[in-house]
């Protein structure tokens, strides 16, 4: 692992209105899964060469959650949504870009931006490409969802010694119908099961969040408690 720069940035919070946030952030070159486990079960994500998480003085909100792949039963529900799905194909390999990644990509971010006010704009092939294509050394993978032939869902994951860390996913809306951020996670935690993992990482739960709140949904979790340097022994409960 070659640490090429740490710094700390303070900026308007990302999650909630009205407040600040202080961020901690590395950018890590030939990063090894080891390492990037290491940092994941202490509460940073990962984009690309870039390892973050939010150390706010003041505020906890953002709180590391993590699936107990174990002990999750699919519900009928969930049952329900990987059934209406058998028609779509998906394949699994190393993080690429391609123009139709970067359509897609924008497509979906126009949607949000109607649907739940996000922040929109055009995203660059250079963005896209250090945000979720370099850094992924030999843990890092990208899912992809297709109808027939046409791409309606990228899913960028990590895939560690003990789990499966969840970096980003999109999909095109015309689609929504399959519910496909639901469908990812049940793939992901399928592949978990089969696999013997035994977490689905899936980076921050906030509360007043509802982009985020969402994810205490899926039962059972644990929390990481505090913010655990590397060299410190970690707790999740």
């Amino acid at each position: 692992m070659n640490l090429l720069k740490e710094f700390l940035l303070d900026d308007t919070c990302s999650y909630l209105e009205n407040k600040k946030q202080t961020t901690h952030y590395k950018i890590i070159e030939n990063c090894s899964a080891g390492s990037c486990q290491n940092l994941i079960e202490r509460g940073y994500r990962r984009f690309g060469k870039m390892y973050f998480r939010p150390i706010c003085a003041t505020c906890t909100e953002c709180q590391s959650i993590k699936i107990d792949v174990n002990n999750y039963i699919f519900t009928k529900s969930a049952k329900r949504v990987m059934k209406k799905a058998k028609n779509l194909r998906t394949h699994i390999q190393i993080p690429t870009m391609t123009q139709e990644h970067l359509d897609l990509f924008d497509k979906y971010h126009q949607f949000m931006h109607e649907k739940k006010s996000w922040n929109y704009t055009k995203t660059t092939a250079e963005h896209y490409f250090n945000s979720f294509v370099t850094g992924h050394e030999d843990f890092g993978y990208e899912v992809l969802y297709y109808d027939e032939e046409r791409l309606i869902a990228v899913d960028l994951i990590d895939i560690l010694e003990d789990g499966v860390s969840s970096i980003y996913f999109y999909y095109d809306p015309d689609y929504a119908n399959y519910s496909l951020g639901r469908l990812s996670l049940y793939h992901q935690i399928k592949f978990a099961k089969s696999s013997k993992k035994a977490w689905i990482y899936l980076g921050y739960y906030v509360q007043e969040c509802p982009s985020l709140s969402y994810k205490a949904q899926y039962k059972p979790y644990v929390t990481l408690e505090g913010r655990p340097h590397e060299h410190e022994t970690f707790k999740w409960c």
